[in-house]
């Protein structure tokens, strides 16, 4: 029983971590979660900042919030555009293209 249980947690812990993604920028690597802040410092400005608008997030205690969407592009690097989102001022999704 306390295996089974265990097992479960540690599969639960593994599929939480299997949707943070990460950029490596120069010799610096940002991933999902990281501030806006600390990703304009290690990659520096982006090609363009797109406001997209607000969305409605809950917090962990159930109270509804409006954050703040925005989008970053940089490159092209090696042939490839990297779109990084932002919502509330963390990097919530990292998206790439290859070419124009």
């Amino acid at each position: 029983m306390m295996k089974a249980l265990l097992s479960c947690i540690l599969i639960m812990l593994a599929a939480g971590t299997a949707n943070a993604a990460s950029w490596r920028c120069g010799s610096a690597l940002v991933s999902t979660g990281d501030s806006s802040g600390e990703v304009q410092s290690k990659c520096g400005d982006p090609n363009n900042r797109a406001f997209l608008g607000y969305k409605e997030v809950t917090d962990q205690y159930g109270f509804v919030n409006e954050v703040q969407v925005e989008e970053w592009s940089y490159g092209p690097r090696n042939g490839m555009s990297y779109f990084l989102r932002f919502e509330g001022n963390r990097l919530e999704k990292i998206d790439s293209k290859r070419g124009n």
